[in-house]
């Protein structure tokens, strides 16, 4: 990966960006083509729309001018121009930061996995870290489960929550909830376990062993291999009881999971699952 890089190089960077703008297409990124499109590639602008930040901050780097950008910044171009792993620490170089590391611990979203969810915007799904990290998801399924840009720290995992927030059970039926606690303290185990000791899972672990009554005993029970149902059974306050199958598609190379929650067409749930996405924002 290198060491740390202190220098930003102005034109390397606006000639990069220039250069991947062109080469993507608003099809490839999940955006409308619309009629009359003169434009070779995205325009500034949709571009901004994609790395959430202005039209005119962006424009600015594309031009050579500006400010030097943070590594929040320079993560959200990564994601938004959907760079591969390779690219992406380009890009970080270019704008003078050390790379960020790669591997589980990464959340940096690869291009394949980001195409398939930008095709994905009527349906209920997210892309999360092995430890329950939301890292994307659609309007359905913020509806669904919360919006999770507004989580930080330790509670943007799923497991975390589960064990000190209450309010976080309320998505789920009560008739499941003491099959999920196990099922999160044995994930988060083998996970821990598989990572070592100076992992994040590790920490997280020690932290909720801490927080948690509940958790620190079955964490003591030492119980593995409990696996997720295929139907999972969730509560919503405007539209009532879903049973919605989830299907998984895994990115090795980060154990990255895409989760895409669907209902038996003609369903009490199907028909549900259709109203909260009437009420979801889009």
């Amino acid at each position: 990966m290198g060491g740390a890089v202190s220098r930003l190089d102005r034109p390397g960077l606006a000639d990069f960006l220039r250069h991947r703008r062109a080469a993507l297409q608003p099809e490839d990124v999940g955006m409308p083509r619309g009629e009359r499109r003169r434009a070779r590639g995205l325009r500034r602008e949709e571009v901004a729309v994609l790395c959430h930040m202005s039209t005119d901050y962006y424009t600015r780097l594309e031009q050579e001018r500006g400010p030097h950008p943070s590594t929040a910044m320079v993560a959200a171009i990564a994601q938004g121009l959907h760079l591969g792993l390779d690219e992406r620490d380009h890009l970080y170089r270019l704008a003078g930061h050390a790379p960020p590391p790669r591997g589980t611990e990464s959340r940096h979203v690869g291009p394949g996995l980001q195409r398939i969810f930008d095709r994905l915007g009527d349906t209920a799904a997210e892309i999360t870290t092995e430890l329950g990290e939301t890292l994307r998801q659609t309007p359905l399924c913020a509806a669904l489960l919360g919006d999770a840009s507004r989580r930080r720290g330790p509670a943007r995992s799923l497991g975390y929550r589960w064990f000190t927030d209450p309010g976080a059970r309320a998505s789920y039926d009560e008739a499941e909830h003491a099959f999920l606690s196990r099922l999160f303290a044995s994930g988060l185990r083998e996970i821990a376990t598989l990572r070592g000791p100076d992992s994040e899972a590790a920490a997280l672990a020690a932290d909720l062993r801490a927080a948690s009554a509940e958790f620190a005993a079955l964490w003591d029970r030492h119980e593995v291999g409990v696996r997720p149902h295929a139907t999972k059974r969730f509560v919503h306050p405007d539209v009532g009881s879903l049973e919605l199958h989830c299907q998984t598609l895994l990115d090795p190379d980060q154990s990255h999971r895409l989760l895409v929650y669907t209902a038996v067409p003609g369903s009490v749930s199907h028909e549900r699952l259709q109203l909260l996405s009437a009420l979801a924002p889009h």
